[in-house]
């Protein structure tokens, strides 16, 4: 495998995001046009311009008229991509191979999820989440993660969950300064603390809220970005590390690690080449459906050694002020989890804070050079984590 046959190949010259929220006013359509138009007029091109179009979403039964018959597209190649949370990344990501294998110049990518409602009277019947159709809770499973992470390195039950509840007040504070969160409020350490539980030491503030929401990005080939703008988005390299998940049915399994997401840490380090993550890269987007999830994927990502992060949360280094700001628009805890929305609105962010174009400068990150986004689909024990690298030219 050529690890860095994509690198710097691709541009990200535009991209669009709606609110993400309750859009009970809107369906999936309209999601899909406000996005792209954003990211078409970001980009400086028009529909007619787009030659292949990928779209991300989970709704069974869907193809790529969703996204052709509002925008109103012709005849050209619409590719459907479900990959679970990491849907709207996947989207991009095959974007990107449609470029660099040379059959297109200028593309798109859109992700787009409507789980509050259809966008007409009643809620979705077909709709079933993967994990729980499986007979497990997500925040279930990832309440195992986090008590046998405190077992294994020794935090005190009260330990472990304020260093969970330190995560939520960041997100929080990090998405009360951005426009487009679904949560745009603060809460306190205690506040988090003693919110009611879901799954112990889960509280209702360590869990990403349900949410509608789209995000769109405009791509072309590297060597022609020029001639639509000078601060494009380069993508340096991609991971994408999928396990069996078998290893969760053995009765000493260690739920306190994230085995797929460190090797596809190692996949994206490799092709973009990036030899010290923590010191490399500038700002971060990861995968907070629940704190504990954030707090293993600091380790698994090699921003923090094992059995430390811990220590980097009160140090306050993934903070707006911190070494490596992380989930620097409040993440999935503030913006909530469409699915296959997420990944391209990590991207959204990471493209904005890279040309020092966020909508509030209270929370514009200074000299972002390399930025890293992450969706992950499932829990401990059964991971598929997709990780983009992104860099501007």
């Amino acid at each position: 495998m050529n690890s860095q046959a994509l690198k710097d190949k691709v541009a990200i010259i535009g991209m669009g995001c709606t609110k993400f929220g309750e859009n009970f006013d809107q369906g999936p359509d309209d999601m899909i046009v406000e996005a792209s138009f954003e990211a078409f007029d970001d980009a400086g091109v028009g529909v007619k311009d787009i030659q292949a179009a990928w779209l991300g979403t989970v709704y069974s039964g869907i193809t790529g008229a969703l996204l052709a018959a509002p925008l109103k597209t012709r005849y050209i190649p619409i590719t459907r991509v479900e990959n679970g949370c990491a849907t709207g990344s996947d989207a991009l990501r095959q974007a990107c191979m449609g470029i660099v294998c040379g059959l297109y110049d200028i593309v798109l990518a859109v992700g787009v999820e409507k789980l509050k409602d259809s966008g007409w009277s009643g809620l979705p019947e077909s709709f079933k989440h993967p994990v729980y159709a499986a007979g497990a809770t997500a925040p279930g499973r990832w309440a195992m993660g986090a008590t046998r992470y405190f077992y294994k390195y020794g935090l005190s039950p009260e330990e472990g969950k304020t260093a969970l509840s330190m995560i939520s007040v960041k997100s929080h504070y990090n998405g009360s300064l951005c426009p487009k969160a679904h949560f745009q409020r603060t809460i306190t350490l205690e506040q988090a603390m003693n919110a009611p539980i879901i799954a112990w030491p889960l509280g209702l503030f360590d869990c990403c809220p349900t949410t509608d929401g789209a995000a769109a990005a405009v791509l072309c080939r590297a060597d022609m970005a020029d001639s639509f703008r000078k601060d494009y988005v380069l993508v340096r390299g991609f991971g994408l590390a999928t396990d069996h998940g078998w290893g969760k049915e053995n009765y000493d399994y260690d739920f306190s690690y994230l085995e797929a997401t460190e090797q596809c840490a190692i996949q994206a380090y490799e092709a973009a080449g990036i030899t010290n993550a923590r010191e490399e890269i500038d700002i971060a987007q990861v995968h907070d459906c629940f704190s504990i999830a954030e707090l293993l994927e600091y380790e698994a990502l090699q921003f923090s050694p094992k059995g430390k992060a811990s220590e980097d949360i009160h140090a306050g280094s993934f903070t707006l002020e911190g070494d490596l700001p992380i989930q620097t628009d409040g993440g999935l805890k503030s913006f909530g989890h469409p699915l296959g929305a997420t990944g391209l609105r990590m991207i959204y962010e990471c493209y904005k804070q890279l040309q020092g174009k966020v909508d509030k400068p209270d929370r514009q990150v200074k000299n972002v050079e390399i930025a890293l986004a992450m969706p992950q689909y499932g829990h401990p024990g059964f991971l598929g984590p997709l990780i983009t690298i992104l860099t501007l030219r």
